[in-house]
C-alpha cells in the first residue's frame, strides 16, 4: 500500500533550498550591478578614456559658465 505513491516519498528531500532573504537580496543587487555595467560599456573600446572625456568636457562647461558669471572673458558692450 505504501508505494502506490513512490514520488511522494521523498518529497521533503528533493526540495530546493533557496537562501535567506538578505543573501537573495545581496546577489540580485550584484547580478543588477554587473548587467549595468555591460550595458553601460557596450560597444566601447576603451570606457576609462570616455569617462576622462567626459570630465574634462564637464570641466571646461563648469570654468566657461563661471567666467561669464563674472563677467570676465565674455563679450563687452560699448555704447559711445
Amino acid at each position: 500500500m505504501g508505494m502506490c505513491l513512490p514520488c511522494l516519498g521523498g518529497a521533503e528531500d528533493d526540495a530546493a533550498v533557496t537562501p535567506d532573504p538578505e543573501t537573495r537580496r545581496r546577489q540580485l543587487a550584484e547580478a543588477a550591478e554587473k548587467r549595468q555595467k555591460e550595458t553601460t560599456c557596450r560597444g566601447i573600446k576603451n570606457p576609462e578614456a570616455l569617462e576622462r572625456k567626459k570630465k574634462k568636457l564637464e570641466e571646461t562647461e563648469k570654468q566657461s559658465m563661471t567666467s561669464a558669471a563674472s563677467g570676465g572673458g565674455g563679450l563687452k558692450w560699448q555704447v559711445g
